[in-house]
């Protein structure tokens, strides 16, 4: 609990991944990636319960060994390449609030294919959400200006073109107001955010902006990259550290 508000961890790890199939057991250094959730989930205080939200029996199997609850299966319609967030979110929600006959008050999505979180991560979205009166509080990192949106170009049919116009006047990178994109470490969210605004950006929603280097894991290259990372961090690999 922080704050006497009960918090849920929700990790969303469903089978059907098609860019690296069944994503979610890949090994990170050794360890796959939902069960690097459970370790890191262990070591947050703030945290009452925490469960999984996935379609298949061994991606369960392997989550519960890692101390993350499988009390439910997603249901087929909440299983696609297309469903939301806030769909898979709620659904854990109400179907954890009645299997344990209790309310919770706080919603922290936790994604096995951020793996470089830690716990203080996962403690200072938590505290900001409950400290801030936030309705829900992202973690973000700087994204670097080469990727900046007034630098980014199209193509159509061979034609090159600027994304955006105002591009043309960009000389030099100090210019460049800093944006930022999600980082995927963590999203906590109030219950009244999800079920009654029923989004997981609400109308007032916090930035943790997190210095350090993380991935989001969707190709083979995000993997070798992150344990490329943690070789560099002089790291086991444990998602405790």
């Amino acid at each position: 609990m922080i704050g006497a508000k009960r918090v849920l961890a929700v990790v969303p790890a469903r089978g059907g991944s098609k860019g690296i199939p069944l994503k979610n057991l890949r090994p990170i250094a050794g360890v796959p990636m939902v069960a690097r959730v459970g370790a890191c989930a262990a070591g947050v205080r703030e945290l009452d319960r925490t469960v999984v939200s996935t379609d298949h029996e061994e991606i369960a199997r392997v989550a519960e060994e890692a101390g993350i609850a499988a009390p439910f299966r997603r249901p087929p319609d909440l299983s696609g390449d297309r469903i939301g967030d806030l769909e898979v979110l709620t659904h854990a929600l109400l179907a954890t609030e009645e299997l344990d006959s209790v309310t919770y008050d706080i919603v922290v999505m936790l994604q096995p294919t951020s793996p470089l979180r830690t716990p203080a991560h996962v403690s200072a979205c938590l505290r900001m959400l409950v400290d801030g009166g936030w309705d829900a509080v992202w973690t973000v990192s700087e994204s670097d200006s080469k990727a900046h949106p007034l630098k980014q170009l199209t193509v159509e049919d061979d034609r090159l073109g600027l994304y955006d116009p105002a591009g043309a006047a960009i000389i030099a990178r100090q210019q460049l107001k800093p944006v930022y994109h999600r980082n995927g470490i963590a999203y906590a969210i109030t219950r009244d955010c999800l079920l009654g605004q029923q989004t997981i950006l609400g109308a007032r929603t916090g930035a943790l902006v997190l210095d350090g280097q993380f991935v989001s894991i969707d190709t083979e290259w995000d993997i070798a990259l992150v344990e490329f990372i943690l070789g560099q961090n002089g790291t086991d690999g444990s998602p405790t550290q």
